[in-house]
C-alpha cells in the first residue's frame, strides 16, 4: 500500500504543462494486490443495481452553484455546506426561496415542535422548489430524543422569570394557564433532585434554586432571571457538576419512531438522531432503514456526555455527526467546547463522515441585523477547521433576520476558505493514514487529493453512483472542487453535506470515456468550463480486466 503512495506522490510532484495529458491507471496485478483485495475492487460502482432517478440526456445543475461558477469561477466556489432550520419566520414558499437562493444546502425539520402537517407541507414545498426552481436542497428532519423540557408554561410563547420569583415545576398535566407554574414532559423528571440544586432552562436562559420537593413536582426559586422558551430544556446541577437524568430514557421513543416513519413516506434525506448515548439505538435505525429498502442516511447529534464516552463508536455507525454546542456545552465545561469540536471534526475526516456544528454559531442574529465580530470569528474557526457544514438553527427558524444570517455564513466561510487557499496554496492537512476498511479507494483519493493541490487543477471531477469516491476526495479538502456525477437521486442529495463536492446529476453509462467526454462538452456548452481548464478526472469500474480505477489530469480543448 505504501508503495502506491509513493508511486503517486512522485508524479504528483511533477510540473504538467498546460497542453499535456497525464493518465495513471491502477490495477491489482500493477501493485500486488492479494486476490481477496482484488475481488473487493472489481466489484464494479458502474454494475450496481441502478435504482430510481432517470433524467433526460445533460446535467441537472443546482442553479446557485452554476451561477456561482459563473460569476467566480472554479476556486472562488464555497465549500462549506450551509444547513438552515425552517421555523416559521421561513416555513413560506417565498421565504424557503430566499434561503436556497442564499445558499442553503440543507433544510433541517425540529420535530419537536410544530404539527406533523405542519412538516408535511414544508417538505412538500422545498421539494416544489427543487423541481420547478432548479435547486438542490435536500430535507433533514432531527428527532426529538430523550430530553427533560417545558411541556407547558401556560403562555403561548415566552414566559419571563424574575430574579427571586418563585415557580412550580411539576410533571402533572393541566389545561389553561397556571401562574408561575411549569409542567415539564418527563414522567420523572424529579427523581434524584434534591434540595439546593440548580435547575438550568436552556443551558443558562435562566436559573433556578431547588428550596423545595413538593409531592409530583418542585418548588424552585428564580437565581438568574431569563426568559422559559416553548420546550425549553431542563437540566439538573449539583456542585458544579450534572445531574444525570437520561439513563433510563430510550435514545428513541415511540414518537421518534413515528416521526421517522413520517420522515420516510415523505422521502426526507436524512434523519439527525438526537441524545444518542451510544452506536446501539443508530445501528438499529439503519438495519430498520435496510429492511424497508431505504436510502435515507442517519446522523447522530452529539450533545451529551454519554455521547462523548463513546465517540468513536457512534461515528464509526453513523453516516455523519451533528455537534450540537448548545446542550454539549450544559454537560460538559465551557472551556471544553472548542477542544471537543476540534476532536470530533478530525475524528469525523479521518472516518470519512460528514460533520454538522451546529448551535449558537449566530445566536444575536435571532434578535439584531448584525452578528457579533465574536460570532463571525466563531464562524470562522470552524471553517478553518474544515467543518462540513455550519448550521442556523433559532437565527432562520424564529428569528427576524434569516436571510442576513445565511449571508454572513456564506460571505464568512467564502472568505475564509480564500484566506486559507492564500496563505497555502498547497496546504497539507494532517496524514490521515490507512484507516478506512476500502485501503484502495482511500489511497487512490488521498493520492488525488494532493495532486490537485500540487498541479493546481481548476476542478476535479468524480463519477459515482454510491458517493464513495466522492466523499474520499472531499474528506481531502483539496483547494478545487470536486463536481461528483450521478444518476442516483439519493447519491445527490446526500453529498449536499459532502465539503466542497457539486453533485450533479448525470446519466451514467458503462463508458466512462463516454462519460467525461459528454460531461465536459455539457459543461462547456453551459458556459462553466472554458478552454484550457485543467481537470482531475477520478473515474472508477473502467470496464476492463485488470483496471479499476484511474486518475487523469484532462486540458480542455
Amino acid at each position: 500500500m505504501a508503495s502506491i503512495a509513493a508511486d503517486f506522490s512522485l508524479i504528483s510532484s511533477c510540473v504538467i504543462p498546460k497542453r499535456s495529458l497525464f493518465c495513471a491507471l491502477v490495477s491489482p496485478q500493477r501493485v500486488g494486490f492479494k486476490s481477496n483485495l482484488s475481488t473487493l475492487v472489481t466489484k464494479s460502482l458502474l454494475q450496481e443495481e441502478v435504482k430510481g432517478f432517470k433524467e433526460k440526456e445533460g446535467l441537472v445543475f443546482d442553479v446557485v452553484k452554476e451561477n456561482e461558477l459563473r460569476e467566480n469561477g472554479f476556486m472562488g466556489m464555497r465549500k462549506t455546506k450551509l444547513v438552515c432550520t425552517v421555523g416559521p419566520a421561513c416555513c413560506s414558499y417565498e421565504e424557503l426561496e430566499k434561503l436556497a437562493l442564499g445558499g442553503m444546502n440543507v433544510a433541517r425539520l425540529n420535530m419537536c415542535h410544530n404539527t406533523r402537517e405542519w412538516h408535511q407541507d414544508v417538505i412538500r414545498k422545498i421539494k416544489k422548489l427543487n423541481q420547478e426552481k432548479g435547486f438542490c436542497v435536500s430535507v433533514m428532519i432531527d428527532t426529538e430524543g430523550s430530553q427533560i423540557h417545558v411541556a407547558d408554561h401556560g403562555a403561548p410563547s415566552s414566559v419571563k422569570a424574575e430574579e427571586g420569583s418563585i415557580w412550580f415545576f411539576t410533571k402533572e398535566k393541566f389545561d389553561g394557564s397556571r401562574p408561575f407554574t411549569v409542567q415539564a414532559s418527563y414522567e420523572g423528571f424529579d427523581e434524584g433532585v434534591e434540595e439546593g440544586d440548580e435547575l438550568v432552562v436552556d443551558g443558562g436562559m435562566a436559573t433556578f434554586e431547588v428550596i423545595e420537593k413538593i409531592g409530583n413536582g418542585l418548588r424552585c426559586k428564580c437565581t438568574d432571571p431569563g426568559l422559559l422558551l416553548p420546550r425549553a430544556k431542563l437540566s439538573f446541577w449539583r456542585n458544579g457538576k450534572l445531574v444525570d437524568k437520561h439513563h433510563e430514557l430510550p435514545t428513541l421513543s415511540a414518537k421518534d419512531w413515528s416521526d421517522i416513519e413520517f420522515g420516510i413516506s415523505e422521502g426526507v434525506d436524512f434523519i439527525a438522531v438526537s441524545f444518542v448515548k451510544d452506536a446501539a439505538s443508530i445501528k438499529h435505525l439503519k438495519n430498520h432503514l435496510i429492511t424497508k429498502n431505504e436510502l435515507v442516511k442517519v446522523l447522530a447529534k452529539i450533545e451529551s456526555l454519554e455521547s462523548l464516552k463513546k465517540l468513536d463508536e457512534i461515528v464509526e455507525a453513523s453516516d455523519g455527526i451533528m455537534v450540537a454546542r448548545g446542550d454539549l456545552g450544559v454537560e460538559i465545561p465551557l472551556e471544553q467546547v472548542p477542544t471537543v469540536q476540534k476532536e470530533i471534526i478530525d475524528l469525523c475526516r479521518r472516518l470519512n463522515k460528514p460533520v454538522i456544528i451546529a448551535s449558537q454559531l449566530l445566536e444575536s442574529m435571532i434578535e439584531y441585523p448584525t452578528p457579533t465580530r465574536a460570532e463571525v470569528a466563531d464562524v470562522s474557526e470552524a471553517v478553518r477547521q474544515c467543518a462540513d457544514a455550519l448550521m442556523l438553527s433559532g437565527e432562520s427558524a424564529m428569528g427576524s433576520y434569516g436571510q442576513k444570517a445565511i449571508s454572513v455564513l456564506r460571505m464568512t466561510s467564502t472568505r475564509m476558505e480564500l484566506w486559507n487557499r492564500e496563505v497555502s496554496p498547497q496546504r497539507i492537512l494532517p496524514q490521515l493514514g490507512e484507516s478506512l476498511p476500502d485501503q484502495i479507494a482511500e489511497q487512490i483519493c488521498n493520492c488525488a487529493g494532493q495532486m490537485a493541490n500540487k498541479l493546481a487543477v481548476d476542478a476535479i471531477f468524480v463519477y459515482t453512483r454510491n458517493g464513495q469516491m466522492a466523499t474520499l476526495l472531499s474528506r481531502n479538502r483539496p483547494n478545487a472542487p470536486i463536481f461528483a456525477f450521478t444518476n442516483e437521486n439519493s447519491t445527490r442529495m446526500a453529498l449536499n453535506l459532502q465539503w466542497g463536492v457539486v453533485p450533479i446529476a448525470f446519466d451514467l453509462s458503462d463508458d466512462m470515456d463516454a462519460n467525461i467526454s459528454k460531461t465536459t462538452d455539457l459543461m462547456k456548452a453551459r458556459g462553466v468550463m472554458n478552454k484550457g481548464d485543467a481537470i482531475l478526472v477520478v473515474s472508477v469500474g473502467i470496464p476492463t480486466p485488470s483496471v479499476h480505477q484511474s486518475l487523469q489530469v484532462k486540458i480542455i480543448e
